[in-house]
């Protein structure tokens, strides 16, 4: 791993907010394919986990047919700010030195994981302990492309190493 130059934190927060973006919409497309692949249904563990939170919130969702449609949209919502905020904090560590970018595919792809299964397991949403292979498999592999893409795009963004334009 090689040193890096300074960046200012605000590009560094944009570019980890974009890479987070891009390696978000990369794991529900992903995602996507399998729930086609396989006819299986998309996962309700997003909604518990938002219905979850925002009960021990105290925020109120509205009527109970309204309240469902917000649980759906908070558990997306809730996916892309764990996604945006695992690459933001890639890039504040990424900013001391270049981790390449394999190794920072994996590291993202971890943290992503661990970001999303860790609230579901604390909430007793869900429990990973639990899971078949074809659950972990169904969890790992979105998380993994998820972390190539960030990766990718945080290169592509800070121009650091032979992907970068700088």
């Amino acid at each position: 791993m090689s040193h890096r130059t300074s960046r200012a934190p605000a590009g560094v927060l944009l570019d980890g907010a974009l890479a987070g973006l891009a390696g978000s919409s990369a794991l529900d497309v992903v995602t996507y394919l399998d729930m086609t692949l396989r006819a299986r249904p998309a996962s309700s563990t997003p909604a518990e986990t938002a219905r979850r939170l925002t009960e021990a919130a105290h925020v109120p969702l509205g009527p109970e047919d309204r309240a469902a449609n917000r649980r759906s949209a908070l558990g997306s919502l809730l996916g892309y700010a764990s996604g945006v905020a695992t690459a933001t904090a890639f890039g504040l560590l990424d900013r001391r030195r270049v981790v390449p970018v394999p190794v920072a595919a994996v590291l993202l792809g971890a943290l992503a994981m661990v970001a999303s299964d860790a609230p579901m397991a604390v909430l007793r949403v869900s429990d990973p302990r639990r899971w078949s292979r074809v659950d972990w498999l169904s969890d790992i592999v979105p998380h993994l492309v998820y972390g190539a893409v960030a990766a990718t795009v945080w290169r592509r963004l800070t121009g650091a190493g032979p992907a970068g334009r700088r």
